[in-house]
């Protein structure tokens, strides 16, 4: 019998790992899908440039000197005027859509006080239940105002000033946890719901319990239903414990509802429960559910939902990319009902979204477990 030399050996061995690799779907999909989708995510969103952030103004002036510094501000990458506003009154409703990050405010005589008086005021209001971005975009506008203040006392050839009364909404003081508290019950709740349930119905195949149900007269949606409560009812505990260090320790209170709260937060975790069952359906070990869970779902929490890095720095496809999160649509609602104190008719479309993500889950799961019944 001919014996294999060493380096034929090692060559065997080598091949045969390469062809184990490219055989295997999912490990082709972590080794070159993975580091794609990371440098694409990151190089994209983590950036502190805001870009294309929608404002209003409100200019009771309409003269020479606020067009053209409205000009600007339509002219900068910075900015999207959305709309010219007739009255304050128009400004906190827009706010509370939650679509525009900052108002601009011109008062009556605006041209004249500055030409004749050497110095004229202009209002910034932004949203700051989101402090950076707050910070950031009275920064630019500023920086808007003053190179309008330096142009004109070049043409005029006279000291000029234009003041900035700065207004933060909702958090004058910019504090940074009234940002933290609801992007880290949005990424912990998601996490762990996805987590373990992902692991559930894996852990029965590996166990060889599925057998058992399999041949049992049962019905699939109960079967699912059973191995979420238990997660269900864990996961309000945990946000009991989130909202009670938020109010007592961090001191931020509820300024909304809590019974909307918790209703709209059971509503989250019955969608991330309904995404670790899918997870868990379509997975054959607990290995591949958790890193899915984990990788699939944390970097979109984290650079997906407007925590950490504004939406709007993004290219649109990710923009669109970030709707399918519900993370996103919890972080809105959240910020809305703790931070702003609004009710349901400010949320009401976000909520319907959350909703459509449950109906369509669970649709997709009880099939799922019935193609494994057949």
């Amino acid at each position: 019998m001919a014996i294999k030399r060493p380096n034929n050996q090692f060559t065997a061995f080598v091949k045969k790992e390469f062809l184990h690799v490219f055989r295997d779907s999912k490990t082709l999909l972590m080794l070159f899908g993975l580091p794609v989708v990371m440098i694409v995510l990151f190089g994209f969103a983590v950036t502190n440039e805001i870009k294309n952030a929608n404002i209003v103004i409100c200019d009771y002036s309409k003269d020479d000197a606020t067009r053209q510094i409205i000009g600007k501000f339509q002219a900068s990458n910075q900015f999207n005027v959305q709309q010219s506003l007739i009255s304050h009154e128009q400004i906190e409703e827009e706010f509370k859509k939650g679509e525009v990050k900052l108002a601009v405010v011109f008062p009556s005589n605006f041209n004249n006080d500055l030409l004749h008086n050497n110095s004229a005021q202009v209002q910034l209001i932004s949203d700051a239940s989101d402090p950076n971005t707050a910070t950031t975009l009275v920064n630019y506008a500023n920086i808007i105002i003053m190179d309008y203040q330096k142009e004109l006392m070049q043409l005029q050839d006279m000291p000029l000033r234009i003041d900035s009364e700065i207004r933060m909404l909702y958090n004058p003081e910019l504090k940074s946890v009234v940002n933290f508290v609801p992007g880290v019950m949005s990424l912990i709740l998601l996490l762990i719901c996805v987590l373990m349930t992902s692991v559930s119905i894996v852990k029965e195949k590996e166990n060889g319990t599925m057998e058992v149900l399999l041949v049992s007269p049962f019905n699939a949606f109960m079967v699912l239903v059973s191995k979420a409560v238990p997660y269900l009812l864990l996961s309000l505990v945990n946000l009991t414990v989130i909202l009670l260090l938020s109010i007592y320790v961090l001191h931020l209170p509820v300024n909304g509802s809590l019974w909307l709260l918790y209703a709209i937060s059971t509503l989250f975790i019955v969608v991330a429960l309904s995404l670790g069952l899918l997870i868990s359906n379509l997975t054959a070990s607990q290995q591949v559910a958790m890193m899915i869970s984990l990788m699939g779902m944390m970097v979109p929490s984290i650079l997906l939902t407007g925590f950490m890095f504004p939406l709007e720095n993004m290219p649109y496809a990710l923009q669109l990319f970030s709707h399918i999160s519900p993370a996103k649509w919890y972080y809105i609602i959240i910020k809305a009902i703790m931070i702003k104190g609004l009710g349901f008719s400010a949320i009401w479309k976000e909520t319907l979204i959350l909703v459509v993500m449950v109906v369509v889950l669970t649709v997709v799961n009880i099939r799922k477990f019935r193609i494994r019944l057949a």
